[in-house]
């Protein structure tokens, strides 16, 4: 990881010795580390980050649990709601076919509100956990909760992630 990371967070290759000796470290060393020869520790990542103007973030992991939604189907529900970085969450998909099997090819624009929506739905009643965390943004379903036309029980199971998300649970 580390390496794929170092290179991306430079953008260009070499870095140059002025941004070296910011983050306390060599050229030839930095070259080590994007080719996998040497593991630099996470504080020398974060020093050549910094250098190179960038930061390491953190995400929280999310958990998952099933909830009975009825007729004996279940649906994936997690602990909090996915972040989506924008060019993720407004792209243009093509909904897999365990999504939508009666209209192969499917093809969703998210940035379009409606088509959103229709997408949402099919996600949370159809959805695995890496459906819903690759394709859901909590602030955009958020948005859309209350038009979202969604099962009883399966909005049930996930107006708590959405009152979290929206800061009214108790």
């Amino acid at each position: 990881m580390a390496p794929t990371l170092l290179a991306s967070a430079r953008g260009a290759p070499g870095l140059s010795q002025a941004e070296a000796r910011r983050a306390g470290t060599s050229k030839t060393t930095l070259s080590v580390y994007e080719h996998e020869r040497v593991s630099p520790t996470l504080g020398t990542v974060e020093r050549i980050l910094a250098a190179a103007g960038h930061r390491l973030p953190t995400t929280p992991v999310i958990h998952w649990r099933e909830a009975d939604v009825g007729r004996g189907r279940s649906a994936a529900v997690p602990d909090r709601l996915p972040d989506l970085p924008v060019h993720e969450a407004v792209r243009t998909l093509d909904l897999p076919l365990h999504l939508e099997w009666s209209r192969p090819g499917r093809t969703v624009d998210l940035a379009d509100r409606r088509q959103r929506a229709r997408a949402y739905e099919v996600v949370l009643r159809e959805g695995r956990p890496g459906d819903i965390e690759s394709i859901v943004d909590r602030a955009l379903l958020v948005d859309l909760w209350d038009e979202l036309v969604l099962p009883r029980r399966l909005r049930a199971a996930w107006q708590r992630i959405v009152d979290l998300a929206r800061g009214t649970d108790g």
